[in-house]
């Protein structure tokens, strides 16, 4: 094993003298997986293993890990004398599908140029085709309601409570019909056949049936088809599959505990762990019949499949909300991979948290009184870095651990945890703080009592959209470039060059509009001369009602249209146009320059923001790929790609909320407010934990409520779970696998108080030295402490 300028944990030294075949690792929170899964990336390019046209592949969950990897993986190839950015590729699993969906969209069954809605228009899409269903049978969920409800009172549950509870319930039921590869025409043909009525079954087909005309009619798939469709494609074309088997003869999987079953088999094709078996065309293709199959290869044949997974189950927080199977990492491991490893020691928290997560671990295994829950979490257990470690824990400080027994309702816990942090943070301003929260709606409280105490606050449970503004902005100004001879376009343009006053919204076609935000008297960053918003809104109308749009640019002796608006047109007004006209023409002489320097001198003039710079450059570098890829391309081709972005279409290659990461360090002295969910990857000096109750935290306790139990459905149903339970028993092929109403709930509320236990688990090991833990008696004021809250506190 080559040496690497750095110093590596034994653990980690295990893992690099990886050469080939499956190997599973269990990393434990703050271990180094990202540091050491591209040690390994760098060792098998820099070792010879590869020929000059083949990669490594790393496959990771979110686009801010793209970038991160990519970083440290050209900096270890760089620092042992090679050329970096060269030997591997990292993607997402979605950029990955994209990927081969765009390579071979005719095995999909798509049009060369598809589109890809983005999960904002997906949602209104979905909500249309379940508001369409209501209208259409307005009574068929009757019989689901409570019998002790009157005829008003369902009434107004029809019109108020049912359209969210359809709309939740057809999102998991799309989802779940992609990941098993089931077509609205397959599932049709097993309804017909069904032995018995599955009334959320139907509801469910005739949602998703909708939802698919409706892409079809914009020539669009969305960002679950494309799994499904990359997954038809590898099995369909055995030639294309062997080409990037042998481009990728090492894949590197980062959070496969995030991993579905569709998405495992993606990467168990590309590995060479399973070959595809073509199924008769005349099939209908679903993965519950064993339609589209995979076989396991033979031995020998396995043994060439070099396969990393890296994960950690107990993180594994993502299955109510998706297809996600932490089952399957752990089964990787245990029975699958030829080599097994751990990576157990973090620097993260000091010692004390350290323990209190271990012991979170002990109890749930030996002593959670539901024997359901006690496989949540699983060994290994966090180790503190020896004292030489170059990354070495905070000091053990066990009074910095404050696990809150008082009962405070709501707002009691809110002003609670506010006077803490108003207390605490003068006297660090130098430290980083979060506020975690179960849901959303507890964390917008915060934030306003945040606000009615002046402290400053970053709000991270919406995500962000720079990345569409910045390049919807450009996309404005290039679609004119693209098409000089446009008012509108040039309009627009011109109220891209005064964004300062115009804003973002995202009303354009090309993916950022512009609205006006500003009541004063607005100076430009860049020099440009003050104006008030009235007249730049009159500009911006003069250029788009302009009768020839070159009479303004390019005018000549006959015809200057700037020259005859100087009776009827303020002075500013006629200013402000001479000085647009300047910047315009300097745009114009740009473009005959490469795609990529357009985007960068239109950014030098558009921008002032080092993010948004920052992101200019990444535009321009995909750019200037898209148009070496495609050599046809000229600027409306290269326009529309970059309204694909602003349309949030290209999540998946690094553009999206998340392009970035969210870095804790650049927010010093300020609290971050998030979920226990977005803050899985990140870490704080002080974290507090709220609404770690018996509603937020169930545990399959008799006096439990569970979220997904609407109080109108009667017998505590789950009608989410028992809409999935019809569907399977529609596609099973087993003769006792049928629908039994109820049990689905049951085994939903299982998974969801496993599922809860890990959110915990992660939320403890957020804390780099401090953590606080509250509770409050919820909404009805009977909620108690979450039972493994109260077994910490023991």
């Amino acid at each position: 094993m080559a040496s690497f300028p750095f110093t590596l944990r034994p653990s980690q030294t295990d893992i690099l003298r990886y050469r080939g075949g499956k190997l599973g690792i269990s990393a434990v929170p703050g271990s180094g997986k990202t540091f050491t899964l591209s040690a390994l990336a760098a060792q098998i390019i820099t070792s010879g293993a590869l020929a000059v046209d083949q990669d490594v592949l790393i496959v990771t969950l979110v686009n801010s890990a793209v970038d991160n990897f990519s970083a440290r993986i050209g900096k270890m190839i760089e620092a042992r004398g090679l050329i970096p950015h060269l030997g591997y590729r990292v993607r997402t699993l979605h950029g990955l599908a994209h990927d081969i969906v765009r390579e071979k969209p005719a095995l999909a069954g798509l049009e060369e140029r598809f589109q890809i809605v983005d999960e904002r228009e997906a949602e209104f899409i979905r909500k249309e085709a379940a508001n369409a269903w209501l209208a259409s049978f307005p009574n068929n969920l009757d019989e689901y309601l409570n019998p002790e409800l009157d005829e008003s009172r369902r009434d107004w549950i029809r019109r108020q409570q049912l359209p969210d509870l359809a709309h939740n319930l057809s999102l998991a039921f799309i989802r779940s019909c992609k990941n098993l590869t089931t077509t609205p025409e397959d599932l049709r043909h097993k309804l017909n056949n069904a032995p018995a009525p599955l009334p959320l079954a139907e509801m469910g087909w005739w949602i998703y049936d909708k939802y698919q005309q409706a892409l079809r009619y914009r020539g669009a798939v969305d960002f679950d088809d494309l799994i499904a469709l990359a997954y038809k494609i590898l099995q369909s074309d055995p030639e294309y599959l062997a080409r990037l088997q042998y481009r990728f003869p090492f894949i590197l999987e980062d959070e496969a505990q995030d991993s579905s079953e569709i998405q495992e088999n993606i990467l168990r094709l590309l590995s060479g762990s399973l070959r595809p078996e073509r199924s008769d065309e005349s099939t209908p293709r679903n993965v519950v019949e064993g339609a589209l199959r995979l076989r396991t290869t033979s031995s020998a044949q396995r043994e060439s499949g070099n396969w990393v997974r890296v994960g950690d189950p107990n993180q594994a927080i993502f299955e109510t909300f998706t297809t996600a199977n932490p089952k399957l990492l752990k089964n990787f491991i245990s029975h699958e991979a030829d080599y097994k490893n751990e990576l157990p020691v973090s620097g993260r928290s000091q010692p004390r948290i350290i323990e209190l997560a271990n012991y979170l671990i002990d109890w749930t295994n030996a002593s959670h009184p539901a024997q359901a829950c006690r496989d949540a979490l699983s060994i290994p257990h966090i180790q503190a870095t020896s004292p030489e470690d170059p990354q070495p824990n905070p000091p053990a400080d066990p009074e910095a651990i404050r696990l809150i027994s008082r009962k405070f309702t709501p707002e009691e816990e809110t002003e609670a945890i506010v006077n803490s942090i108003k207390k605490w943070l003068p006297d660090n301003q130098d430290s980083t703080v979060a506020v975690l929260v179960p849901r959303n709606t507890r964390g917008f409280e915060v934030i306003e009592a945040l606000k009615r105490h002046k402290i400053e606050y970053v709000d991270v449970l919406a995500s962000t959209n720079k990345t569409r503004v910045a390049a919807g902005a450009i996309a404005n100004v290039i679609a004119y470039l693209s098409d000089p001879t446009s008012p509108a376009k040039l309009s627009r343009a011109y109220q891209v060059w005064r964004r300062e006053i115009f804003g973002s919204d995202n009303r354009s076609t090309v993916g950022a509009g512009l609205a006006p935000t500003q009541d004063s008297a607005q100076g430009d960053r860049q020099g440009r001369p003050n104006i008030v918003k009235e007249d730049a809104i009159t500009v911006a109308t003069l250029l788009r009602k302009i009768g020839e749009a070159e009479t303004f640019v390019a005018p000549n002796q006959d015809h200057d249209w700037l020259a005859t608006l100087s009776e009827s047109e303020a002075d500013e007004v006629v200013q402000e146009l001479s000085e647009f006209r300047v910047a315009v023409n300097r745009w114009l002489n740009a473009v005959t320059l490469p795609i990529d320097q357009l985007i960068l001198t239109l950014a030098q003039e558009l921008f002032t923001d080092a993010a948004d710079l920052a992101l200019a450059h990444k535009l321009a570098l995909v750019l200037r790929r898209a148009a070496e890829d495609h050599a046809d391309w000229r600027l409306p081709e290269l326009t529309a790609e970059l309204g694909v972005i602003a349309r949030n279409e290209r999540r998946f290659i690094g553009f999206s909320s998340d392009d970035s990461g969210f870095n804790p360090e650049a927010h010093k002295g300020k609290v971050v407010v998030t979920t226990m969910h977005k803050a899985k990857g990140l870490e704080w000096d002080r974290v507090y934990m709220l609404s770690v109750n018996n509603y937020d935290f169930p545990s399959l306790q008799p006096y439990d409520r569970y979220i997904s139990e609407k109080w109108f459905v009667r017998n505590s149903l789950n009608l989410e779970a028992e809409a999935l339970a019809q569907l399977k028993a529609a596609l099973s092929t087993g003769e006792f696998d049928w629908y039994e109403e109820g049990t689905a709930s049951l085994s939903a509320r299982e998974d969801y108080s496993r599922e809860r236990l890990r959110l915990l688990y992660v939320g403890i090991t957020r804390a780099k030295k401090d953590l606080i833990v509250t509770w409050n008696s919820g909404r009805k004021g009977d909620a108690t402490p979450c039972l493994a809250l109260s077994a910490l506190m023991g």
